[in-house]
């Protein structure tokens, strides 16, 4: 094991949305590393499969029932996690997702759409799914953060890392809600990084592009394990041709939870993209 991330052995990370699949590689990493985890998660039976999976490295990990859009369920966890550490230096804000109400069943307009029971329109969205999905990828990032922080001021490589999208720069066709929640963070993660700046905490975000995730998997394969249309159009807009793998969200997570290597780095969303963000399409 390398020791560049020796110093990070006791610290505590704190991993909202912890038993996705990209999380679920973030916390494993950091394990690896001496890291304590903490997996906040609305279903404590999956986080309590994770936590099981992580203490194979050596490290305490604990799982707790936890509500990101509900500020006394975060509170709740709060007191869980500094009874049990005492502390939260890493925090991760991984839970997101959409919401059927936020989205659209085509990429444009076109008007034998429109009283069509069978799609949905920008005319069909609903106030409770749009705002669903905002709550849930924006205060579920800001709740946490805010209870959480209080306890991370002046520690010693103290950082918090949102998790964007290419949806944030780019807004993805049918999910209206979901990109204007990920640009959301993306301005978040800028003004938390100001404002934190001199209470020793760095914030970041890291934006993945398209990688399978049991969120995604329906609208990416199709049930004989082909490419969805919409894949295809995603595959040939990323320049590396395929989707990405979880593992390689770690080398970027690594870094940036590791002040010796990007103590100076605060206020970014970094694309993992496969190079989606630089390609134009012609």
């Amino acid at each position: 094991m390398s020791t560049t991330y020796d110093h990070l052995k006791g610290r505590t990370a704190v991993i909202t949305g912890g038993s996705g699949v990209l999380c679920q590689a973030m916390a494993k990493e950091l394990a690896r590393y001496g890291v304590n985890i903490v997996i906040l998660n609305r279903t404590e039976e999956k986080g309590q499969k994770v936590a099981k999976e992580i203490e194979k490295f050596g490290v305490k990990a604990i799982a707790i029932a936890c509500n990101v859009v509900d500020l006394e369920s975060v509170k709740r966890a709060e007191q869980q996690v500094l009874a049990t550490f005492g502390s939260c230096d890493i925090l991760i804000n991984g839970a997101g997702g959409g919401h059927p109400g936020g989205n659209t069943t085509n990429e444009k307009l076109k008007l034998g759409d429109i009283g069509n029971p069978d799609i949905s329109t920008l005319f069909d969205m609903t106030v409770d799914g749009f705002g669903d999905v905002l709550d849930l990828n924006v205060l579920g990032t800001w709740i946490p953060t805010q209870i959480f922080s209080k306890h991370m001021i002046n520690r010693t490589g103290a950082t918090i890392i949102n998790i964007s999208s290419m949806a944030a720069p780019r807004p993805a066709t049918k999910v209206p809600a979901y990109s204007a929640a990920k640009a959301a963070i993306d301005n978040i993660t800028k003004w938390l990084a100001v404002y934190l700046s001199e209470a020793g905490i760095r914030v970041n975000a890291i934006a993945p592009g398209f990688f399978l995730t049991e969120q995604n998997k329906n609208l990416l394969v199709e049930a004989d394990g082909s490419l969805t249309e919409r894949s295809q159009k995603i595959i040939a807009h990323t320049p590396m041709g395929r989707f990405g793998n979880p593992e390689e969200l770690i080398g970027t997570l690594m870094w940036l939870v590791n002040e010796q290597t990007s103590g100076f780095v605060t206020g970014i969303t970094v694309p993992i993209d496969g190079g989606f963000m630089a390609y134009s399409g012609v």
